[in-house]
């Protein structure tokens, strides 16, 4: 089992842009190895789980950098990272950035979230429709994504949602704010990237 942590973690480790980051993680899997080695499982163990944990938070910032820009008239707060490992909600990446209107009362509020498990629950809804319908929202499709939309027009408050590559997941929600920012804020993302990164 440690080997196959191992290797997955290895594997990841190419992705890492950031030399001195990947330096800490091949660092903390050398570790891991030499701490096996002697028989120190639990060791080796806590190694390869901080090792992962690196690894995750360096694709949380590969995630900030499809968070788009502000619209024309709106102001845009920095975009935050965070890693779960899998003992909390089935682990999972995400990022997300928070969006408000600068003479008005509108907030957006964009979510990049992959690597969990819980995934599969909003994947199935896509590959359901009667499931959406069910739940009062809406199937569309905007920027070229088959998105689930679901919108108060009287409360002017929503929310869409896109998975990408089966795999990412995509809301845009916001309060006090028109469905057509909501589409804007979407149609901003760059989804053909995001479908590419690993």
């Amino acid at each position: 089992m440690v080997r196959i942590l191992f290797a997955a973690v290895l594997a990841l480790v190419v992705c890492l842009p950031l030399k001195s980051q990947a330096d800490e993680v091949l660092e903390s899997i050398e570790q891991a190895v030499s701490l096996y080695k002697q028989g120190d499982f639990s060791g080796a163990a806590g190694n390869l789980d901080y090792a992962a944990q690196l690894v995750r938070q360096q694709k949380g910032g590969q995630l900030e950098s499809f968070l788009p820009e502000a619209l024309s008239g709106w102001t845009a707060a920095d975009a935050q990272s965070s890693s779960m490992g899998a003992m909390f909600m089935g682990g999972g990446v995400s990022a997300e950035r928070n969006y408000r209107e600068d003479d008005g009362d509108g907030r957006v509020q964009i979510t990049i979230f992959t690597d969990s498990p819980m995934l599969q629950t909003v994947i199935m809804m896509f590959n359901n429709p009667m499931i959406a319908a069910s739940s009062g929202a809406k199937l569309e499709t905007h920027a070229g994504q088959r998105a689930i939309v679901d919108y108060a027009s009287g409360e002017n408050r929503g929310e869409i949602r896109v998975v990408v590559d089966n795999r990412i997941l995509v809301t845009v929600e916001g309060r006090h704010v028109e469905k057509t920012d909501l589409v804007t804020y979407l149609e901003a993302i760059d989804f053909q990237g995001l479908a590419k990164m690993q």
